[in-house]
Protein backbone atom coordinates (compact mmCIF):
# COMPACT_ATOMS: atom_id res chain seq x y z
CA UNK A 1 0.00 0.00 0.00
CA UNK A 2 2.80 2.40 0.94
CA UNK A 3 4.62 1.74 -2.35
CA UNK A 4 1.42 2.32 -4.29
CA UNK A 5 0.80 5.67 -2.58
CA UNK A 6 4.40 6.70 -3.16
CA UNK A 7 4.09 5.92 -6.84
CA UNK A 8 0.83 7.74 -7.20
CA UNK A 9 2.21 10.92 -5.66
CA UNK A 10 5.49 10.74 -7.59
CA UNK A 11 4.73 13.04 -10.49
CA UNK A 12 1.21 14.23 -9.94
CA UNK A 13 2.12 17.85 -9.40
CA UNK A 14 3.97 17.81 -12.69
CA UNK A 15 0.88 16.71 -14.57
CA UNK A 16 -0.97 19.66 -13.09
CA UNK A 17 1.86 22.13 -13.72
CA UNK A 18 0.91 23.19 -17.28
CA UNK A 19 -2.50 24.37 -16.07
CA UNK A 20 -1.76 25.52 -12.53
CA UNK A 21 1.06 27.88 -13.48
CA UNK A 22 0.73 31.37 -12.05
CA UNK A 23 -0.37 34.17 -14.41
CA UNK A 24 2.41 36.10 -16.12
CA UNK A 25 5.41 34.42 -14.50
CA UNK A 26 4.45 30.86 -15.38
CA UNK A 27 7.22 28.54 -16.52
CA UNK A 28 4.87 27.01 -19.06
CA UNK A 29 3.89 30.44 -20.39
CA UNK A 30 7.00 30.76 -22.54
CA UNK A 31 6.08 34.08 -24.15
CA UNK A 32 5.10 35.58 -20.79
CA UNK A 33 1.79 37.02 -21.98
CA UNK A 34 -0.21 35.55 -19.06
CA UNK A 35 -2.16 33.21 -21.34
CA UNK A 36 -1.26 29.55 -21.68
CA UNK A 37 -1.74 27.94 -25.08
CA UNK A 38 -2.28 24.24 -25.65
CA UNK A 39 1.07 24.04 -27.44
CA UNK A 40 2.82 25.63 -24.43
CA UNK A 41 1.09 23.19 -22.09
CA UNK A 42 2.13 20.24 -24.25
CA UNK A 43 5.75 21.42 -24.47
CA UNK A 44 5.89 22.01 -20.71
CA UNK A 45 4.45 18.56 -20.00
CA UNK A 46 7.16 16.99 -22.20
CA UNK A 47 9.85 18.93 -20.33
CA UNK A 48 8.50 17.95 -16.92
CA UNK A 49 8.16 14.30 -17.92
CA UNK A 50 11.81 14.25 -19.03
CA UNK A 51 12.88 15.63 -15.64
CA UNK A 52 10.81 13.10 -13.69
CA UNK A 53 11.98 10.13 -15.77
CA UNK A 54 15.19 9.79 -13.74
CA UNK A 55 16.36 6.53 -15.28
CA UNK A 56 15.33 7.60 -18.80
CA UNK A 57 13.36 4.45 -19.55
CA UNK A 58 10.39 6.33 -21.02
CA UNK A 59 8.08 5.98 -18.02
CA UNK A 60 7.56 7.32 -14.50
CA UNK A 61 7.28 4.57 -11.92
CA UNK A 62 8.57 3.39 -8.54
CA UNK A 63 12.08 2.96 -9.99
CA UNK A 64 12.26 6.68 -10.69
CA UNK A 65 11.22 7.48 -7.15
CA UNK A 66 13.96 5.16 -5.86
CA UNK A 67 16.50 6.87 -8.10
CA UNK A 68 15.37 10.29 -6.91
CA UNK A 69 15.59 9.25 -3.26
CA UNK A 70 19.10 7.83 -3.82
CA UNK A 71 20.18 11.09 -5.46
CA UNK A 72 18.82 13.13 -2.56
CA UNK A 73 20.56 10.86 -0.03
CA UNK A 74 23.84 11.19 -1.93
CA UNK A 75 23.52 14.99 -1.89
CA UNK A 76 22.69 14.95 1.82
CA UNK A 77 25.73 12.76 2.54
CA UNK A 78 27.97 15.03 0.48
CA UNK A 79 26.73 18.08 2.41
CA UNK A 80 27.59 16.35 5.70
CA UNK A 81 30.96 15.02 4.50
CA UNK A 82 32.63 18.43 4.56
CA UNK A 83 36.17 17.13 3.96
CA UNK A 84 35.05 14.72 1.21
CA UNK A 85 36.79 11.69 2.69
CA UNK A 86 33.79 9.37 2.27
CA UNK A 87 32.82 9.26 5.92
CA UNK A 88 31.02 11.54 8.36
CA UNK A 89 32.86 12.39 11.55
CA UNK A 90 31.27 13.38 14.84
CA UNK A 91 32.55 16.92 14.30
CA UNK A 92 30.94 17.12 10.84
CA UNK A 93 27.64 15.81 12.22
CA UNK A 94 27.71 18.26 15.13
CA UNK A 95 28.56 21.15 12.82
CA UNK A 96 25.65 20.31 10.50
CA UNK A 97 23.24 20.21 13.45
CA UNK A 98 24.55 23.55 14.68
CA UNK A 99 24.06 25.10 11.23
CA UNK A 100 20.48 23.81 11.07
CA UNK A 101 19.75 25.16 14.55
CA UNK A 102 21.17 28.55 13.58
CA UNK A 103 18.99 28.68 10.45
CA UNK A 104 15.90 27.75 12.48
CA UNK A 105 16.68 30.49 14.99
CA UNK A 106 17.11 32.97 12.14
CA UNK A 107 13.71 32.02 10.68
CA UNK A 108 12.03 32.37 14.08
CA UNK A 109 13.62 35.80 14.55
CA UNK A 110 12.42 36.95 11.13
CA UNK A 111 8.88 35.77 11.89
CA UNK A 112 8.98 37.61 15.22
CA UNK A 113 10.09 40.79 13.48
CA UNK A 114 7.21 40.40 11.04
CA UNK A 115 4.75 40.10 13.94
CA UNK A 116 4.22 36.36 13.49
CA UNK A 117 5.67 35.21 16.81
CA UNK A 118 3.76 32.22 18.11
CA UNK A 119 2.09 31.61 14.78
CA UNK A 120 4.75 29.40 13.23
CA UNK A 121 3.58 26.16 14.77
CA UNK A 122 -0.03 26.73 13.82
CA UNK A 123 0.98 27.77 10.31
CA UNK A 124 3.10 24.66 10.03
CA UNK A 125 0.22 22.44 11.05
CA UNK A 126 -2.07 24.05 8.52
CA UNK A 127 0.63 23.68 5.88
CA UNK A 128 0.95 19.94 6.56
CA UNK A 129 -2.80 19.59 6.23
CA UNK A 130 -2.80 21.36 2.90
CA UNK A 131 0.10 19.26 1.66
CA UNK A 132 -1.76 16.13 2.71
CA UNK A 133 -4.82 17.23 0.77
CA UNK A 134 -2.70 18.00 -2.27
CA UNK A 135 -1.00 14.60 -2.08
CA UNK A 136 -4.36 12.87 -1.93
CA UNK A 137 -5.61 14.83 -4.92
CA UNK A 138 -2.41 14.22 -6.86
CA UNK A 139 -2.58 10.51 -6.07
CA UNK A 140 -5.99 10.38 -7.71
CA UNK A 141 -4.61 12.26 -10.73
CA UNK A 142 -1.80 9.74 -11.16
CA UNK A 143 -4.22 6.84 -10.88
CA UNK A 144 -6.30 8.36 -13.67
CA UNK A 145 -3.21 9.00 -15.79
CA UNK A 146 -2.19 5.34 -15.58
CA UNK A 147 -4.82 4.30 -18.11
CA UNK A 148 -3.49 0.78 -18.70
CA UNK A 149 -3.08 0.03 -14.99
CA UNK A 150 0.59 -1.02 -15.19
CA UNK A 151 1.62 1.22 -12.25
CA UNK A 152 3.74 3.34 -14.58
CA UNK A 153 3.05 6.58 -16.43
CA UNK A 154 4.29 6.58 -20.02
CA UNK A 155 5.10 9.81 -21.82
CA UNK A 156 1.92 9.42 -23.86
CA UNK A 157 -0.19 8.93 -20.72
CA UNK A 158 1.50 11.94 -19.08
CA UNK A 159 0.75 14.12 -22.11
CA UNK A 160 -2.87 12.96 -22.30
CA UNK A 161 -3.42 13.73 -18.60
CA UNK A 162 -1.75 17.15 -18.85
CA UNK A 163 -3.79 18.15 -21.90
CA UNK A 164 -6.99 16.86 -20.32
CA UNK A 165 -6.38 19.23 -17.42
CA UNK A 166 -5.66 22.04 -19.87
CA UNK A 167 -8.90 21.34 -21.73
CA UNK A 168 -10.84 21.27 -18.46
CA UNK A 169 -9.48 24.74 -17.59
CA UNK A 170 -10.14 26.10 -21.09
CA UNK A 171 -13.72 27.11 -20.31
CA UNK A 172 -14.51 28.75 -23.66
CA UNK A 173 -12.60 26.11 -25.70
CA UNK A 174 -10.51 28.63 -27.61
CA UNK A 175 -7.27 26.70 -27.16
CA UNK A 176 -5.98 29.10 -24.51
CA UNK A 177 -6.16 29.24 -20.71
CA UNK A 178 -6.27 32.76 -19.33
CA UNK A 179 -5.49 33.93 -15.83
CA UNK A 180 -9.23 34.18 -15.12
CA UNK A 181 -9.80 30.62 -16.29
CA UNK A 182 -6.95 29.35 -14.09
CA UNK A 183 -8.40 31.26 -11.15
CA UNK A 184 -11.84 29.78 -11.77
CA UNK A 185 -10.40 26.28 -11.94
CA UNK A 186 -8.50 26.73 -8.67
CA UNK A 187 -11.68 27.99 -7.00
CA UNK A 188 -13.54 24.93 -8.26
CA UNK A 189 -10.86 22.60 -6.87
CA UNK A 190 -10.92 24.34 -3.51
CA UNK A 191 -14.68 23.99 -3.35
CA UNK A 192 -14.45 20.27 -4.13
CA UNK A 193 -11.79 19.73 -1.48
CA UNK A 194 -13.84 21.66 1.09
CA UNK A 195 -17.03 19.72 0.33
CA UNK A 196 -17.83 17.04 2.93
CA UNK A 197 -17.32 13.48 1.80
CA UNK A 198 -20.50 11.63 0.91
CA UNK A 199 -20.69 8.37 2.90
CA UNK A 200 -20.99 5.20 0.86
CA UNK A 201 -24.48 3.78 0.88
Amino acid sequence: MCKKISFLTLGAALIAAPVLAAPGGAKADTDGNGTLTRAEAQAHAAERFAKMDYNKDGKIDAADRTAKRAEMQAKKFASLDADGNGSISQAEWTNQNAERAAKRAERVAKRAEAGEAGEGKRHGMRGHGKRGARHAMHGGMMAKADTNGDKAISQAEFQVAALARFDAADANKDGQVTADERKAQRSEWRAKRAAPAVPAS
